[in-house]
């Protein structure tokens, strides 16, 4: 019954985008060509549907299919691939999965566990990086192009360094640093680096939230607002922004007059 309610849903779906599409070309407008697209951002295995909190933010390009749960000031950057489709994925709160990044679940493994993904509150999981069946606690921070696999456990206040590869089983015990390939100690985490793993999952929450607003206007909006934009330089509005995020200006553009 569940798929013949998906199968009439998507049915129902296309015929409205290609309705849409035929009544723009008869005003003369190209801007479906921007505004539609057969990318869903959320998508459901059959019975299996993605859960995500009214105040996270998900990218219009990030991928969010099946048994997945997303916990509230999360944010799902651009390009990010998040499929629990044979098994779970949960994300908790506060917590920022950037851009590239790809999590997924592990139907099936060499130990022959089941084993979903499990990530806690405020968590940094960084551009590209790759987890595959395992649990990462709160504010822990996973390191661009690092790849974490089945059974493995980060504890908090761990990190994984940049392009480490994690094998399957293994812990990385609280307030460490593990690097290289395989993945081996390298040193204590410093104090520094705790407060900063707190402080950029709360900016990335402040940074995703001027991102959510942005992706909420229309396109004709949206035209308008380039019209206003200087090649190279801000406006008092967004600088207004940064200031709220405590964002510095970048040095090579003029503060707005």
């Amino acid at each position: 019954m569940a798929k013949a309610f998906y199968s009439v849903g998507f049915w129902i779906r296309e015929t409205g985008q290609a309705l849409d599409r035929l009544g723009c070309r008869l005003q003369g407008k190209n801007h479906f060509r921007e505004q539609l697209s057969r990318h869903r951002t959320l998508m459901n295995v059959f019975d299996k549907a993605p859960s995500v909190d009214k105040g996270a933010f998900v990218a219009p390009s990030a991928s969010i299919t099946g048994d997945v749960n997303v916990g509230r000031g999360s944010s799902i950057w651009y390009g990010c691939v998040l499929r629990g489709d044979a098994n779970s994925i949960s994300v908790g709160a506060g917590t920022s999965i950037q851009d590239n990044a790809l999590i997924h679940v592990a139907k099936s493994n060499l130990s022959g566990k089941v084993l979903p993904t499990v990530i806690g509150d405020n968590v940094t999981i960084g551009h590209s990086a790759v987890l595959h069946g395992c649990t990462v606690e709160d504010e822990a921070y996973i390191s661009a192009s690092a790849t974490v696999l089945d059974g493995a456990h980060v504890e908090k206040h761990a990190m994984v360094a940049p392009g480490a590869l994690v094998r399957q089983n293994t812990r990385i015990p609280s307030g460490e640093v593990w690097g290289g390939n395989p993945a081996g100690f390298l040193r204590k985490v410093t104090e520094e680096e705790k407060a900063f793993f707190s402080s950029s999952a709360v900016d990335n929450s402040k940074l995703a939230q001027a991102h959510a607003a942005e992706n909420a206007k229309n396109l004709d909006e949206t035209d308008f607002k380039k019209l206003l934009y200087k090649k190279n330089a801000r406006d008092t509005e967004y600088e207004s922004l940064l200031n709220e995020l405590n964002l510095p200006l970048p040095e090579s553009v003029p503060k707005a007059a």
